[in-house]
């Protein structure tokens, strides 16, 4: 077993501390290791944004303890940063505290990095490896690698359903098909998503909360709403205080929108074909606003959009062990002309959830960006 074996996987289980702290910046962990190879020294993750980033948690945390991590490793999830954002540079940290050696999961696709904290810990004579946990890196910052290289967020399709694919009865009632363990699963990837996407159907049938109430969360992300027409209610319960909402429209009048805005919602026009909203305009828009995961909560028929047009990368479905026969479907899309015509999925995992299944299946090919 090498050192990278024993100190990364530590340093994987500091960042995933960060999710739900840390967006939109990535999640990154630290671990300083002294020179023997075993000593822990230090350890820490990215705080908010605006706050420190891994490295630098993790020296003041050696700080604190009194530790020298003059020719000390630093093993980090990600590269270290060059550049002055909120915060400082993070390869300058390493370099002022005297760290000998760091050994980081995979370059950072952010262009205002990509390779230049390894170009200046070099120049500064401080060895450098890449490689050890890439791919686990990459998996728990796959929204921030999406944004940074294809310009829009991860799109995670969440569905709870029947064996047979229903999310509802034919009336609508769908509470509660899966059990407690499966929602509060559901909340968990809700907490780590740069925002909550849901459509003007389930606003004015549901009028739900969309928020973290069963996993813990440093913040409530922001909420999307799709209202091709701004039929959004200014009492709906999803304006809650503090909360960013923005509302995604093709149309409506100037009265409408300066109601919703009293509410604090950001209204914004991206009128598509056939009246609705163009959905790859605001999936770009989003990226613009530095969301990474986006999180789709929708009835069948905004899915049904979702599906059609090809911007699912993801489907977290959850499958109880029922029936329900006739009823909804998880995405009203379709007729196809042939099973060719079908979207290709790769199983990503199957896991048991209390009483049910989770499933998550990626778009074919999607991830390899």
């Amino acid at each position: 077993m090498t050192d990278s074996d024993l100190f990364m996987p530590q340093a994987l289980a500091l960042a995933a501390r960060a999710i739900g702290l840390s967006e939109p910046n990535p999640r990154v962990g630290c671990v300083l290791v002294a020179a023997d190879g075993r000593t822990v020294l230090g350890q820490g993750h990215t705080q908010a944004a605006g706050q420190a980033h891994a490295e630098v948690m993790a020296l003041r945390d050696a700080a604190a303890r009194g530790q020298d991590v003059r020719g000390a490793t630093a093993y980090v999830t990600l590269e270290p940063c060059s550049h002055h954002g909120r915060t400082g540079p993070c390869c300058d940290a390493l370099i002022a505290a005297g760290i000998g050696r760091v050994v980081a999961s995979l370059a950072d696709p952010n262009q205002r990095v990509a390779g230049q904290g390894f170009a200046r810990l070099r120049a500064a004579a401080i060895e450098v490896q890449t490689g050890p946990g890439a791919e686990a890196s990459r998996e728990l910052n796959i929204g921030f690698f999406s944004r940074m290289v294809r310009g829009t967020p991860w799109v995670r399709m969440k569905v709870a359903a029947s064996l047979d694919g229903r999310t509802a009865l034919d009336n609508g009632q769908s509470q509660w098909i899966t059990g407690e363990a499966a929602r509060a699963d559901g909340h968990a990837w809700r907490a780590r998503a740069g925002a909550l996407l849901t459509g003007i159907g389930t606003v004015l049938e549901d009028d739900p909360l969309l928020t973290v109430r069963l996993a813990p969360v440093a913040h409530q992300p922001p909420l999307v709403v799709v209202d091709s027409r701004l039929e959004t209610p200014p009492g709906a319960r999803l304006f809650q205080p503090g909360r960013r909402v923005f509302i995604y429209t093709a149309g409506g009048d100037t009265a409408r929108r300066a109601s919703l805005e009293a509410r604090g919602a950001q209204v914004v026009a991206l009128p598509g074909p056939g009246g609705k909203v163009d959905l790859a305009g605001m999936l770009a828009d989003l990226a613009s606003r530095e969301v990474g995961e986006l999180h789709l909560e929708a009835g069948h028929k905004l899915n049904g959009s979702f599906v059609r047009e090809g911007l699912v990368d993801e489907f977290l479905v959850y499958l109880a062990p029922r029936l329900l026969g006739q009823g909804r479907s998880l995405a009203e899309f379709g007729p196809l002309a042939s099973l060719d015509a079908a979207p290709a999925l790769d199983f990503h995992s199957v896991e048991r959830i209390g009483a049910d299944l989770r499933v998550i299946a990626r778009a074919h090919g999607r991830d390899r960006f």
